[in-house]
């Protein structure tokens, strides 16, 4: 404490002087550069890849190395399995496995509700196990619990509808005699095309996987993700309503059906359980107390296992005591428990749930990721996106072997197990294998809790993804794109469903992004005196325009989409606009394109048709530029000595150049009080160097005593800051070469500094260069295109020759830095 409050004083008490540094160098184009320095072609850059002819004999060789490494990606249960810290972890994954074990027998009992589809219960929990320990071996995700999702198993009951499946299960609650052969034959057919559905879906995802398309999730914001999330947790809510007041009603499946359902609850409240809902409401209050109490296990917050001492205890008190609340016994007792062997898959019908199954394809994996992404940021690791759609293909293919729904990320199930403290899957296992025995064994105790209860425990554990609410003002003052995004994805995951306002999402976010990322925006640059450093000339006061020069910075990348606006926000700062060339100016530029051979102009031409066909001639521009109609008395009319600079090596004079600067008093306040301090030691030189100066010999000098007074100069050169570019496509390339070509007509020189290299190489494939587009026009730096321009659009007259050569001064107490080219 005592060193960091003697920093602090000592950094307050003192100031440091910026190092500074002295650069002599020539000035540098892309022509002089390349060839100097020798520049390498290599497949990125455009350059052929050149593969020696000796060595191509197919080679093969056993690594160890690389042997572990596919070995652990295809077996992500081998990463925590050999670094488990069996004293830290294994209570904490014991813990959470009970809770989260305890927790999916009555949750299994009461999926026959929601789908009108009873199952056997020895299917269900055999589905449960063995996709729990599927994940286990092929997931990536140290949270995730996988199970049944309720909107996908009303989805799936909504398919059988519309292929006139009818439903097994009444709206009061009672079973279809089992006995009757007709019903039987329908029955076990509604459950094949389940089944069917479900491994569709699960061969859709492993093809995904193996194809590696689980890419798609890495453009996916935060954002959209949390909306996603939130409307979901809403579904689920909703969903839980038959539950909480006993009413058992047909959801509707089609667009606004969330609002529908909500109707019709309300409607039917009159009918609802007094019970039911006390039951729920005290079960959401036990759980809500349970957030103050918190158990400490190695300095870390475990949470007290409220779900597991609430569903024993309401267990062991239904069972004594008739609650006169609906429970899953009335169903569960009336389906034959015996075990339905796999069937071949169903294909009479393939055609017409393709289209379904790769709709459930894509939202049960997602909803898993986008689950699995949340907690994995919570707890500082990465899920692999390809392996999870692997994963949960494999947990498909499982379940459909026992003629079960399409399983997905357990939300309920995957809060509790991270709030209870499990750190890895062996929480997940540990909960399937309890779940198994328990419910093999001791399921008929079960089947009497009260589904309020179960339906309190659901919606508490979805309330967290509500909380993402509070995050829309956030997004409004910090970034409108993600707000939009957030409130679209939430909009039509709600009002749409969870598969199509996925896809809207989806789109949506992409167009959003695209725009944005292709939104030019330009910017006109001044240089700061003293420096060799350009900024935006509406941002920085000092910024000070160069007369004779307009300096523009392109902040992104230019394709064909954004092209238009680069070209017409150049032309209006240039005050000129393009005018399309008649067809005799069109006729001689072309002649001047056409080959030695074609120049001759004749009326008549024969050639051989066996001749190759030449190819068209090139024209490099269609319109060209003439004044506007108004005039603009925005130019500063008095200019000032501001760079003062020699050619490197010129031992004989160095030159002043006259650059404009308009209203110079107002410059930075530094550089003022330098030149009076120094103007007897430098008045002799006519200079005055500053500690912030680019010694590739220029500098600024502002002498108040000397201000020739001359009259604005017309601009003569436009130069094109690309540092920030990324690319230029092809058609980009095509506009911006016939933009040079316009100015060059009207006497006005373009030159392009700070290029990237991927850029130039873009530029030679898209062949760029000609006679009149050369790389003589591409510099390194800002700052060596402002000196090339200055130098060759100095007049005669305003050159300052001096006898003296320009030396370097010592600086005191200040660090310097020589680089010498």
């Amino acid at each position: 404490q005592k060193e960091k409050t003697a920093l602090d004083n000592d950094t307050v008490g003192t100031y440091r002087q910026p190092a500074a540094y002295r650069v002599q160098r020539e000035m540098q184009t892309e022509e002089h550069f390349q060839a100097y320095f020798e520049r390498k072609l290599s497949s990125t850059l455009g350059g052929a890849l050149q593969i020696p002819r000796e060595n191509r004999q197919l080679q093969c060789s056993f690594s160890w190395g690389r042997f572990r490494k596919i070995t652990l990606k295809m077996f992500p249960v081998l990463n925590w399995l050999f670094s488990y810290r069996f004293r830290e972890w294994f209570l904490r994954d014991l813990h959470a496995g009970l809770s989260v074990g305890m927790f999916q027998i009555p949750q299994g009992l009461l999926g026959v509700w929601l789908t009108r589809l009873p199952l056997p219960n020895i299917n269900g929990f055999l589905s449960a196990f063995c996709c729990s320990m599927t994940y286990v071996i092929f997931g990536t995700s140290h949270h995730i619990s996988v199970g049944s999702f309720s909107i996908l198993n009303v989805v799936v009951t909504n398919i059988l509808k519309s292929l006139n499946f009818n439903q097994t299960l009444s709206s009061n609650g009672s079973l279809d005699n089992f006995s009757d052969p007709a019903f039987m034959k329908d029955y076990m057919e509604a459950l094949t095309l389940t089944a069917s559905i479900t491994l569709l879906t699960g061969i859709i995802q492993l093809l995904l996987g193996c194809f590696c398309l689980g890419f798609v999730t890495t453009y996916v914001p935060k954002t959209l993700i949390d909306a996603y999330l939130t409307a979901a947790a809403l579904h689920v809510i909703v969903s839980q309503f038959t539950f909480i007041f006993d009413v058992m009603l047909d959801f509707y499946k089609g667009p606004l059906d969330i609002f529908y359902n909500l109707f019709h609850f309300f409607l039917a409240l009159p009918k609802a359980n007094a019970t039911s809902i006390l039951l729920f409401l005290l079960s959401m209050v036990a759980q809500r107390l349970n957030t103050s109490i918190m158990i400490t296990y190695k300095h870390s917050p475990i949470a007290f296992p409220m779900e597991l001492l609430l569903i024993i205890t309401v267990t062991i008190l239904s069972n004594r005591i008739h609650l006169h609340a609906e429970s899953s016994s009335a169903v569960v007792s009336m389906i034959p428990q015996r075990f339905l062997p796999p069937t071949p898959l169903d294909l009479s019908n393939l055609s017409k749930i393709i289209l379904h199954a790769f709709s459930l394809a894509i939202v049960s994996y997602f909803l898993l990721v986008f689950v699995g992404e949340r907690y994995a940021s919570l707890h500082n690791y990465n899920i692999a996106s390809n392996q999870e759609l692997i994963a949960v293909g494999l947990c498909n293919i499982c379940s459909s072997f026992f003629k079960s729904f399409v399983v997905s990320c357990a939300i309920p199930g995957t809060v509790i197990q991270e709030k209870t403290g499990g750190r890895t899957q062996l929480a997940a296992a540990i909960g399937a294998s309890m779940m198994l025995v328990i419910a093999l064994k001791l399921g008929h105790f079960f089947q009497m809790i009260p589904n309020g209860i179960l339906a309190a425990i659901v919606v508490f554990n979805v309330l967290p993804f509500l909380e993402k609410f509070l995050d829309i003002p956030i997004l409004w003052r910090r970034d409108k794109y993600h707000f939009v995004i957030w409130l679209v994805t939430f909009a039509a995951v709600l009002c749409l469903g969870l598969d199509v306002g996925l896809a809207i999402a989806m789109g949506f976010t992409f167009f959003i992004i695209t725009i944005r990322s292709h939104r030019m925006k330009m910017v006109v640059l001044g240089q700061i005196p003293n420096m060799n450093i350009y900024r935006s000339l509406s941002v920085y006061r000092a910024a000070r325009e160069i007369e004779g020069i307009k300096i523009f910075q392109c902040c992104s990348s230019i394709s064909f989409a954004n092209m238009n606006h680069f070209k017409t926000y150049l032309l209006h700062k240039m005050d000129v606009k393009a005018v399309p060339l008649d067809e005799s100016e069109m006729r001689a530029l072309i002649s001047l394109n056409l080959s030695d051979t074609a120049v001759e102009r004749k009326d008549l031409k024969c050639s051989c048709v066996c001749d190759p066909p030449l190819p068209p001639p090139r024209i490099p521009y269609t319109e060209k530029l003439v004044k506007r109609c108004h005039a603009d008395s925005d130019s500063s009319s008095s200019s000032v000595n501001l760079v003062h600079w020699s050619k490197y090596g010129d031992k004989l004079s160095s030159r002043t150049l006259l650059v404009g600067a308009a209203d110079a008093q107002r410059a930075s306040p530094g550089f003022n009080t330098g030149c009076r301090t120094e103007r007897n030691e430098d008045e002799g030189r006519g200079a005055c160097p500053s500690p912030g100066s680019a010694i590739d010999n220029s500098s600024v000098q502002l002498d108040r005593l000397e201000q020739p007074m001359y009259l604005p100069r017309p601009v003569h050169t436009i130069i094109l800051d690309f540092s920030m570019v990324q690319f230029v496509d092809l058609i980009g390339s095509e506009l911006l070469r016939q933009i040079i070509h316009m100015f060059h007509n009207i006497g006005v020189t373009v030159l392009i500094a700070g290029c990237h290299s991927s850029v130039i190489a873009d530029f030679e494939k898209n062949d760029f260069f000609d006679s009149c587009v050369t790389k003589e026009m591409f510099f390194l730096t800002l700052h060596d295109a402002v000196l090339a321009a200055l130098d060759k659009h100095q007049k005669p007259d305003e050159l300052e020759p001096t006898v003296e050569e320009f030396a370097e001064e010592p600086l005191a107490e200040q660090q310097k830095v020589e680089y010498l080219a």
